[in-house]
């Protein structure tokens, strides 16, 4: 199997950023999130030797069968929000999270949102970072029983962080996509480590 990967070398001056073709006929080779982690956690076991003639540019890489297998991870990158369309599933997701004493996360939205638009794949992507320890929902508020909208007492778009039956925390999400992201991992770390 070959796979041309983007490769970083910080000592190559002339060549900061190069495409390289590993050669692996006996790994399988999944690369997902590639661009969100630094070099040393994609390769942490892996050595390069690097050869440069001219135009020609030969990447070899090397490593043991261990870090072949921690190489193989098969995370998913994202994970698609699970909808909510009663107040039945919403008292059955509370619930369910509530027997395994763990948090939810609920994203509150309209499906025309462009706030919402731009946010989802950044959720998802940050859910498939909390999988399967936490679930992420959304309701679309323009689908649901207006009461159980009353009964979150929620601005739009929210995502609020729900446990023991009660809302423990809330963001609101009229800016950046990239800061509302990192105000929820924010709220979910302080809600996981008791801080």
């Amino acid at each position: 199997m070959v796979k041309v990967l983007p490769v970083h070398f910080g000592t190559l001056k002339s060549f900061p950023k190069l495409d390289a073709r590993f050669d692996l006929p006996a790994a399988k080779l999944t690369v997902s999130g590639f661009n969100r982690l630094p070099l040393s956690q994609k390769f942490p076991p892996l050595s390069l030797k690097v050869s440069a003639t001219g135009e020609k540019i030969s990447v070899l890489g090397d490593w043991t069968q261990e870090s072949s297998l921690q190489f193989c991870d098969e995370s998913p990158v994202s994970i698609e929000l699970k909808s909510i369309c009663s107040e039945l599933e919403f008292d059955k997701a509370i619930t369910d999270a509530e027997k395994r004493n763990e948090p939810v996360i609920i994203v509150w939205m309209a499906n025309w949102c462009r706030n919402y638009i731009y946010l989802k794949p950044q959720l998802e992507r940050l859910a498939a970072d909390y999988y399967p320890r936490l679930q992420f929902y959304c309701i679309d508020v323009n689908m649901v029983p207006h009461k159980l909208v009353v009964r979150a007492g929620l601005a739009m778009p929210a995502i609020q962080l729900w446990k023991d039956s009660k809302k423990q925390d809330e963001v609101i999400g009229l800016y950046k996509a990239y800061l509302v992201v990192n105000d929820v991992q924010k709220m979910i770390e302080r809600e996981l480590t008791g801080e």
